[in-house]
């Protein structure tokens, strides 16, 4: 069995959290497959993208390099699969192959979480807030620079939790 060692995407360097590397054959020819986990910061920046220039450096040293067809799998952990045509497996030696019809496939979801992937690399999305406050709120907010609004309301919501947590 193959293992990657680390991916490219587009010349740069992306975190991997797990990966399988496989050639998945069909009635329709061979694909090199490429799954692997990542942030959701990376799902959101590729995923509006059709085809990607790939190297991936394989633990025995080999690198593969590749203009990769992209699918974004639904539910679950964010994952990419990367896929290509191959004419021959001949130039994969040591990869595993897949049939259409095999019940089998890698699972890369397991052992790892949401939460462990939000530790390395947490997302950031904007959010709108309408809220009645005291006037005296509302003015010493709006004198307020954003940098430090969004510090505070970050910290609120984990101190707001962490007290609430038990009930």
């Amino acid at each position: 069995m193959v293992a990657v060692k680390s991916v490219k995407i587009d010349g740069e360097n992306i975190y991997i959290f797990k990966s399988a590397i496989y050639i998945f054959e069909s009635s329709m020819g061979f694909t090199l497959q490429l799954d692997v986990i990542v942030s959701e910061v990376i799902v959101k920046k590729y995923k509006k993208e059709e085809n990607l220039i790939i190297e991936i450096e394989l633990e025995d040293g080999r690198i593969v390099e590749s203009i990769m067809h992209l699918k974004i799998l639904p539910g679950g952990l964010p994952q990419l699969n990367l896929f290509c045509e191959i004419d021959s497996i001949e130039d994969y030696d040591g990869f595993d192959t897949f049939h259409e019809n095999d019940s089998f496939f890698p699972n890369i979801e397991e052992g790892i979480t949401l939460k462990e992937i939000r530790e390395v690399e947490m997302p950031y999305e904007d959010v709108r807030l309408k809220l009645k406050l005291p006037i005296d709120q509302v003015e010493w907010l709006k004198t307020q620079k954003n940098k430090v609004l969004n510090e505070m309301f970050k910290e609120f919501v984990y101190e707001y939790w962490k007290r609430h947590k038990s009930e």
